[in-house]
C-alpha cells in the first residue's frame, strides 16, 4: 500500500451543526464564520459562548466543589503546623512534574517540611510503589501526598497505612471499578479526584496539575496567603493541561489561555531558561509551543533519564545554573528525537515489508528504548491510519531469566484498544489503558500469537481505515481578510477539543510551485481561484515527494487555514494548506 499521499486516503467531512449564526455574530460582534466555528466546537447557549470568548480567572470553578478537597487541605495544614515530614510522590510525565512543582511550592510557602520523589520510568514504573513507600517510612516521612497518580494504587497505599503513614491522594485518572461497576478507592485518609463517585465538580476533565493547583489555592486561603501568589503559578497548570493533552474546553480553556498570557511574567528562572534554550519568544507562546517544543523537553528527562532533572530545572532559582540545565534538557530532547526517528523508520519499514495487510499493526523493536514505544506507535498509526502497537525488549521480572517485552499502543476511533487487549489477556502479564491507548507486557515467545489473535479478533472493515478530515466551512478564498484572520485568534488556544479551524476550497489553479528550506520540507504555491483571485499558499511536506506526485496536474482542492505572511515589513494574505487533492 502506498502511503505517500495521505490526503488521497482521507475522507473530507463538512460540519453541519446548526445555530443562529447571524444572531450570534451580532450579539458577540464576530463574523458568522466565527460563530459557526464556535458551534462546531459544541459550545452552545449565549452564556457558554460568552465564557468561551471572554472567560476570566474569576470564572474558574471553586476548588471546594471537589470532593475531599477541604478535608485534604485541612489535614495537610495540620501536618504543616505540627512540623511533620511530608513527601510528595508525583509522576515522570509533564503533568506529574508540574503537579509536583505546584504542591512543593505551595506546601513550602505555607511553611511545610516537604520534599518530593518522582518514580523512574524503567526502574519504578508508573506511580507510587511499595519501594517508594518503604523508603519513605524508613526515612521518617509522616505524610505522603500523591499527585497525578495514586487512584489505582490500592495495595500500595494499604501498605503505607499499615506502616502508620497518613496518605492524601490527588489524581485525575479513572477510578478502579469492580465487576459490578462499583468504585474501588485506595484506603487513603483523603482522596481528591474529580472522577470519583459523588464528586460535584462541574468539569471533571482536568489534569493532575490542575487538581494540585486547586489544592494549593485552598491551602493559601487557609493560611491567609494572598490569592495573587496562587495566580502567579498559573502557567504550570496551563503547561500540565496542554502537556497531558486534555480537552481545551470549559475551565481548561480559561486556564491555558490565561496561563499563556502569564508566561512572560513567570517567577521560575528555569522555565524562562528552557523557553530561551528552545529558541522561543516567551512573550508569544502558543499551546502548540507547549505541546510540541517545551513539553517534549520536560518529558525527555523522564523518558531517557529521570524526571527529577525537569523538576529541578523548574525549581532552580539561579538563572546561570538554570541556563545550563535547560541546555542539557534541550540536548536530551534532541537525542530523544533522533532515537525516535530511527525507531519510526524501522517500524514503518517492518510494516511495509511484512504487515501491510494487517488490520492491527504489531511491530517489535527489541533494541528501542521502551519509553519511546508510545511515540513511535502514534507515528505508525498516523502513517497507516490503523491501530499500532510497538513492542520493545523489557528484560526479566522478579529475578527470572525469561525474556519479556513491553508494549505501547495507539488506536483509531473504530478500534477500542483496551477491549482488544482484553481479548488476548491470557497472553499478557500486565496491561491497562483506554479506547485510544494502552500499555502492556508479555513473553517474547508469544509475540506472533499476540499479533495473530489481535488481527483475528479485530473486526475492522476497510472503511475503518479511512481518515476523516472535518471541515468547518466551505469558504471561498475571496472571503478571507486580515480582520477575519485576527478575529480567528480569539478562538485560541487551539488543541485537543478546540482544534484549529479548517476551511475548504475546490478547483484552485496552480500557477507556480517552489520548494523551500534546507531540508526541502516546505512548498510555496501560487494559486488562483475560479474567479481569478490570486493567493499564495504554504504546504509543509516533503517537497520533492510533492513535486513527484504533482507531475503534470495543475488543479487542486485544499483544506486550509487563513494566515498573514509578514516579510520585510510587508503583510500579505496567504493560506496554510493542511490537506490537498490534486487533479487535472
Amino acid at each position: 500500500m502506498n502511503r505517500t499521499n495521505k490526503a488521497a486516503a482521507a475522507c473530507w467531512m463538512l460540519q453541519t451543526k446548526r445555530a443562529d449564526f447571524d444572531g450570534l455574530a451580532r450579539r458577540f460582534h464576530i463574523s458568522p464564520v466565527t460563530a459557526r466555528i464556535i458551534r462546531n466546537r459544541d459550545v452552545t447557549g449565549e452564556q457558554a459562548v460568552d465564557r468561551y470568548l471572554n472567560g476570566t480567572l474569576q470564572e474558574l470553578y471553586s476548588p471546594h466543589l471537589l470532593k475531599g478537597m477541604d478535608q485534604a487541605a485541612e489535614l495537610i495544614g495540620e501536618k504543616i503546623r505540627s512540623g511533620a515530614r511530608i513527601r510528595i510522590v508525583g509522576d515522570y510525565d509533564i503533568d506529574g512534574v508540574c503537579s509536583t512543582y505546584l504542591l512543593y511550592r505551595g506546601i513550602s510557602r505555607c511553611g511545610g517540611q516537604v520534599d518530593y520523589q518522582i518514580p523512574e520510568r524503567i526502574k519504578d514504573g508508573y506511580g507510587i510503589n511499595e519501594a517508594i513507600i518503604s523508603r519513605a517510612a524508613a526515612e521518617g516521612v509522616d505524610t505522603i501526598v500523591t499527585c497525578d497518580n495514586g487512584i489505582a494504587a490500592l495495595e500500595q497505599i494499604a501498605l503505607a497505612k499499615e506502616l502508620g503513614m497518613t496518605v492524601v491522594v490527588t489524581d485525575h485518572h479513572e477510578v478502579v471499578r469492580d465487576e459490578n461497576g462499583g468504585e474501588k478507592l485506595p484506603p487513603a485518609d483523603v482522596v481528591v479526584n474529580p472522577k470519583q463517585d459523588g464528586c460535584s465538580y462541574p468539569f471533571p476533565d482536568i489534569c493532575g496539575g490542575v487538581v494540585a493547583y486547586k489544592l494549593v489555592q485552598v491551602l493559601y486561603e487557609n493560611f491567609g496567603i494572598d490569592r495573587q501568589e496562587w495566580e502567579n503559578m498559573l502557567e504550570f497548570a496551563a503547561i500540565a493541561t496542554v502537556g497531558d493533552v486534555m480537552r481545551l474546553q470549559d475551565e481548561n480553556r480559561i486556564i491555558v489561555r490565561w496561563g499563556l498570557r502569564h508566561m512572560p511574567f513567570t517567577e521560575s528562572p528555569g522555565l524562562r531558561a528552557l523557553v530561551e534554550a528552545c529558541g522561543l519568544d516567551i512573550g508569544s507562546l502558543s499551546a502548540y509551543h507547549i505541546g510540541f517544543v517545551i513539553g517534549p523537553c520536560l518529558n525527555a528527562s523522564g523518558r531517557l533519564r529521570t524526571a527529577q532533572l525537569a523538576l529541578e530545572l523548574l525549581l532552580c532559582g539561579d538563572p546561570a545554573r538554570a541556563g545550563a540545565m535547560a541546555g542539557e534538557l534541550q540536548a536530551l530532547n534532541e537525542e530523544r528525537k533522533d532515537m525516535t526517528q530511527k525507531g519510526v523508520d524501522e517500524a514503518l519499514a517492518q510494516v511495509e515489508e511484512h504487515y501491510a495487510g494487517d488490520s492491527v499493526l504489531v511491530v517489535y523493536l527489541p533494541d528501542c528504548h521502551e519509553s519511546l514505544a508510545g511515540i513511535i506507535a502514534g507515528r505508525v498509526r498516523e502513517a497507516w491510519d490503523k491501530p499500532a502497537l510497538v513492542l520493545t525488549r523489557g528484560g526479566g521480572e522478579d529475578g527470572t531469566e525469561e525474556h519479556l517485552v513491553k508494549g505501547s499502543g495507539r488506536s483509531i476511533e473504530a478500534y477500542h484498544m483496551y477491549r482488544g487487549l482484553c481479548g488476548v489477556q491470557d497472553l499478557l502479564l500486565k496491561f491497562g489503558g483506554h479506547p485510544m491507548a494502552a500499555g502492556f507486557s508479555l513473553r517474547e515467545e508469544d509475540i506472533e500469537e499476540f499479533r495473530r489473535r489481535l488481527n483475528e479478533q479485530a473486526g475492522l472493515k476497510p472503511e475503518d481505515f479511512i481518515r476523516k478530515v472535518w471541515i468547518d466551512a466551505a469558504m471561498p478564498l475571496e472571503y478571507i481578510s486580515e480582520s477575519l484572520v485576527e478575529e480567528l485568534k480569539r478562538l485560541e488556544p487551539f488543541g485537543q477539543g478546540n482544534e484549529k479551524p479548517q476551511f475548504a476550497q475546490k478547483n484552485l489553479r496552480i500557477r507556480s510551485v517552489r520548494v523551500l528550506g534546507k531540508n526541502r520540507n516546505a512548498v510555496k504555491l501560487s494559486l488562483v481561484t475560479e474567479r481569478g483571485l490570486p493567493m499564495d499558499a504554504m504546504l509543509f511536506a516533503e517537497g520533492d515527494r510533492f513535486l513527484e506526485e504533482l507531475g503534470a496536474k495543475r488543479q487542486m482542492d485544499v483544506v486550509y487555514y487563513p494566515d498573514i505572511n509578514e516579510y520585510n515589513g510587508r503583510r500579505a494574505l496567504q493560506i496554510v494548506v493542511r490537506e490537498y487533492k490534486l487533479h487535472d
